[in-house]
C-alpha cells in the first residue's frame, strides 16, 4: 500500500498544476505558427532546394505537405487535445506504457535540436547586430569562420537560450503565445517586403527560374522526394512534440482540421517567399556555387557578401533579412523548450519555472559542444533528421491502428469541408503515409550512417 500522506501530496500537487490554455484562437495559430516557420524555412529551405533539384524540390515539398505533413499534423493535434499532455504521458495514456516511447523520442528530438539550434540562432543574432551596427564585414568566408569559432558563438549561444528560457517561463499565453502574436505578424511583413525588393533586382530572372521550373528527371529521382519529405517534417515541426503539446493547451471546440491546413500552408507560404528572396538575389549576383557549397553557404556567406555589394542599401536589406531570421528562430525555439518544459512539469510534477529554468541550462550545456564544433552540430542535424523520421513514423501508426477512435477527435470541433475529409485523412494516415515515411527513414539512415562516417 503507498503512503497516504504522500498520495495527498500528490493530488494536491495534480490540481495546484492546472493545464494552461491558448487564450484566442489566432494566439495558437501563430504560436503554431511560428514553431514551423523558423531557419527551417529561410536557411534549410533554399539550400535543401538548391541542392535537390530547385523547383522540382519545391513541388514535391508542396506535395508532401498536402499528402503527408497535413494528415501528420492533424495526427499529433488530435493525440495532444484528447490527452491534455505532453508527449511522454499523452501516448501512455491513449496507448499504454510501451507507447511512451515515442513520446520519449519526440521529445529527445526537440531538446538535441534546440541544442545546436540555439547555436545557428546565436550566428543569426550576431549578424543582425554587427549589420545594424558596422555594417556586414567585406571577406564573408574569413568573417563566418570568427563568428562560428571561440567563444564567442558560446555567448550568443547561451545569451539566445536565456532570452527563450524567460519568455516559456512566463506561461503559454503570457509568454508564448503573446511573443508570436508581436512576432509573427513582424516576421510575415518583412519576408513579404524583402521578396518584392529582390524582385526588382537585374538579373534575378535566372533565379526564379531555377527556382520555379520544374525538371521532369528531378522530380523522379528518389533522392528528391526524400529530401523534400524530411524538409517536411523538419519545417513542419513533426515528430519532436512540439505540436502535439501545443494542442494539449487547446480547447475541445477548435477545428483541428482547419488549423492544421492553416499552419501548413501559413508555415510553407514563408518558406517559399523566403526563396523567392534568396534565389534572385543568389542569381543577380552570380553566387550559385557558394550556395551549394554548404549548408551555411547560402545563409552566412553568400548573402552577406551579396548585401556589401549592393552598398547602401544592402546593409538595410541585411539587417532586415537577419532580423526576420531571428524572429523566426526564437519563435520556433520556444515551442521546442515547450516540449521539454511540458514534460517536465506533467511527469515530474513540478511547476512551470524551475521546469523552464532546469531545461533551458541542461539544453545549454549540450549547446556547447556544437556551439564549438561544427562537426559535432553536422552530426547531431543529421541524427535528429533521423529520429524525426523515426518519430513521424510511429505516430502514423499510432493513430492509423493503436489509437481509439482518431476519427472522432479529428470531428470535435469541425464543420463542413474540414468534417468530411476526415475519412480520407485516416486512409491515408493508414495505408499511403507508413510506406512513405518507411523510405524517408531509409534514406535518413544511410545519410545520418555516411555523415557520421566523413565525421569520425
Amino acid at each position: 500500500m503507498g503512503d497516504p500522506i504522500q498520495d495527498e501530496v500528490r493530488k494536491h500537487q495534480a490540481e495546484s498544476i492546472q493545464r494552461e490554455l491558448f487564450g484566442t484562437r489566432l494566439g495558437f495559430v501563430l504560436a503554431a505558427v511560428g514553431s514551423a516557420v523558423g531557419l527551417g524555412n529561410m536557411w534549410r529551405f533554399p539550400y535543401r532546394a538548391s541542392e535537390s533539384g530547385g523547383a522540382a524540390f519545391v513541388l514535391l515539398y508542396v506535395a508532401l505537405t498536402l499528402v503527408v505533413g497535413i494528415p501528420l499534423m492533424l495526427c499529433e493535434f488530435s493525440i495532444g487535445r484528447r490527452s491534455r499532455l505532453s508527449p511522454v504521458g499523452a501516448f501512455k495514456k491513449e496507448g499504454g506504457k510501451a507507447w511512451s516511447l515515442v513520446g520519449f523520442l519526440g521529445v529527445l528530438t526537440g531538446f538535441l535540436i534546440l541544442s545546436y539550434y540555439a547555436v545557428i540562432a546565436g550566428w543569426v543574432v550576431r549578424y543582425a547586430i554587427e549589420g545594424l551596427l558596422t555594417g556586414f564585414a567585406a571577406d564573408p568566408g574569413a568573417h563566418f569562420e570568427m563568428v562560428s569559432t571561440g567563444w564567442v558563438p558560446v555567448v550568443y549561444h547561451l545569451m539566445f537560450m536565456a532570452i527563450t528560457t524567460v519568455i516559456v517561463m512566463v506561461g503559454v499565453e503570457k509568454g508564448i503565445e503573446r511573443a508570436s502574436l508581436i512576432l509573427m505578424p513582424v516576421l510575415f511583413f518583412i519576408v513579404l517586403g524583402l521578396a518584392v525588393w529582390a524582385f526588382t533586382l537585374p538579373g534575378s530572372a535566372d533565379g526564379y527560374a531555377f527556382y520555379l521550373t520544374p525538371s521532369f528527371e528531378e522530380l523522379l529521382d528518389p533522392t528528391t522526394f526524400a529530401e523534400a519529405a524530411g524538409q517536411a517534417f523538419f519545417s513542419l515541426s513533426l515528430g519532436m512534440g512540439a505540436m502535439l503539446t501545443f494542442a494539449s493547451y487547446l480547447s475541445r471546440h477548435e477545428n483541428l482540421n482547419r488549423e492544421a491546413a492553416t499552419v501548413a500552408f501559413s508555415d510553407f507560404g514563408v518558406a517559399f517567399t523566403a526563396g523567392l528572396v534568396v534565389f534572385p538575389v543568389i542569381a543577380a549576383l552570380g553566387l550559385q556555387s557558394q550556395v551549394s557549397s554548404s549548408t551555411v553557404g547560402a545563409l552566412f556567406i553568400a548573402l552577406p557578401g551579396a548585401f556589401v555589394e549592393m552598398g547602401g542599401l544592402g546593409r538595410v536589406v541585411g539587417v532586415l533579412f537577419f532580423f526576420a531570421l531571428t524572429v523566426g528562430a526564437l519563435t520556433s525555439a520556444l515551442s521546442l523548450l515547450e516540449v521539454v518544459t511540458a514534460s517536465m512539469i506533467d511527469e515530474f510534477r513540478i511547476r512551470r519555472r524551475p521546469a523552464a529554468i532546469g531545461a533551458g541550462i541542461v539544453i545549454a550545456l549540450v549547446g556547447l559542444l556544437p556551439a564549438t564544433n561544427l562537426d559535432a552540430l553536422g552530426v547531431m542535424d543529421r541524427i535528429t533528421e533521423w529520429f524525426l523520421a523515426v518519430g513521424a513514423l510511429l505516430i502514423a501508426i499510432f493513430v492509423g491502428w493503436r489509437m481509439k477512435d482518431p476519427a472522432q477527435e479529428m470531428l470535435d470541433g469541425a464543420s463542413g469541408f474540414f468534417a468530411k475529409v476526415v475519412p480520407a485523412v485516416l486512409f491515408f494516415v493508414r495505408f499511403v503515409m507508413p510506406p512513405v515515411i518507411a523510405y524517408v527513414v531509409y534514406y535518413s539512415t544511410t545519410g545520418m550512417i555516411d555523415t557520421i562516417r566523413q565525421t569520425f
